[in-house]
Formats: structure tokens, sequence, C-alpha cells
């Protein structure tokens, strides 16, 4: 979207410049037509500057938001993970007391 808006201001600019220089008009009359369409083209340019501006802006926070998403995701599953990390710890822990009850003597 951005390369479209850059390539069609480009060609307004070559197209507007040719088109002025190629008109057999007077000097005033072909600055007066260089200067209507510089501020055409000004005012073009600050609009897709803005517009494209808002599209970054849109994107980064997109991407942000889905960042915070799958970072929260991340820790449920991780948490989730660890939960049965100390469960199957807790398991083999109960196993170990066990059999050190062997080993140790009865007085």
């Amino acid at each position: 979207m951005i390369i479209n808006k850059g390539t069609l201001m480009l060609g307004t600019l070559i197209g507007a410049g040719i088109g002025v220089l190629l008109a057999p008009e007077k000097g005033k009359v072909t600055r007066d037509k260089l200067k209507t369409e510089g501020t055409k083209i000004k005012d073009q340019v600050t609009k897709d500057f803005k517009e494209v501006k808002e599209d970054v802006t849109k994107a980064a926070s997109s991407g942000k938001a889905k960042f915070k998403e799958d970072l929260k995701d991340f820790a449920s599953k991780s948490s989730f993970k660890t939960e049965q990390a100390i469960t199957f710890l807790e398991k083999q822990l109960a196993i170990l007391k066990e059999k050190n009850k062997s080993f140790q003597q009865t007085s």
C-alpha cells in the first residue's frame, strides 16, 4: 500500500512537470500552474503521509497486543507445565521417602 502511493506520487510529479514544461504558454501562466500543481501535490503528500502514519500506528498497536496475548498464553502454559513438574517431583519424593524408611533402624 505504501509503495503504491509512493509510485503514484512520483508518477504525478513527473507527469505534472513534463506537462507544464511542454505547455506553450507564457511564463506567468506556467508559474501559476506550477504553483497550483505544487500545492495540490503537497496536500496529497501530506494526506498520504497521514494515512501511512495511521497504518503504521495501527500495525504497531496490533503487534503489541498480539505480543501481549502470546506472552499471556505462554505464561499460562508454562504455569501448567510447572505444576505438572512439581506434581511429578512430589510423587518421586514420596517414593524416595518410602525407600528411605526401609533403611532406617527401629529402636
